[in-house]
């Protein structure tokens, strides 16, 4: 299995998040009441699974090794853009949850825009995944020989072996400033 194999597999699972928030996006603007769970589940998902494990392995492994390599003017540039991309989403995540705390703590006007959000990821995912899968990801093997490949399928395993530490040691951090009044 190349490396891209793992990283395809982890989209499948996103786009499946991704179809849950378009229907969320729908049912919350024909109900105009948002389900706070949903909402806490979805961005618990989008940082910890799609942006720190999956982008985590990108840009810590498979980017950085692809930074070491003369890579094409239009790799290099299609991999510029994934990276700004990421940059995007970690934003768009930051203002969802900004949004939804306020309509938590009752500001009514923030309703539109947790949808404007939620409809950017389901905008945004689909057309990143296909331009990895469809465009970047088989041009970028190109670059790697079996060995190479075989050692970075190594280390994303190690590094999804480390992901479950990282995820509960941000839960207790975040259980001990809450219960500390930070």
């Amino acid at each position: 299995m190349q490396p891209r194999g793992p990283l395809m597999i982890e989209h499948r699972l996103i786009m499946r998040m991704i179809s849950l928030i378009d229907k969320e996006a729908t049912r919350i603007e024909n109900s105009n009441v948002v389900n706070q769970l949903f909402i806490d589940t979805a961005v618990d998902f989008i940082r910890f699974y799609a942006d720190r494990t999956h982008h985590g392995k990108e840009e810590e492994i498979l980017f950085r090794d692809l930074a070491r390599k003369k890579l094409s003017k239009d790799d290099n540039r299609i991999m510029s853009e994934l990276i700004q991309e990421h940059i995007v989403g970690r934003n768009t995540t930051a203002q969802l949850v900004k949004a939804a705390d306020s309509y938590q703590k009752g500001d009514e006007t923030a309703l539109p825009q947790i949808t404007k959000y939620l409809r950017q990821f389901v905008d945004f995912y689909p057309k990143h995944i296909e331009k990895e899968d469809e465009v970047f990801f088989p041009s970028s093997m190109s670059y790697f020989s079996e060995t190479e490949q075989q050692s970075m399928l190594s280390e994303f395993r190690e590094f999804d072996r480390k992901m479950i530490h990282e995820r509960y040691k941000s839960v207790i951090e975040t259980i001990e400033r809450l219960s500390q009044g930070k």
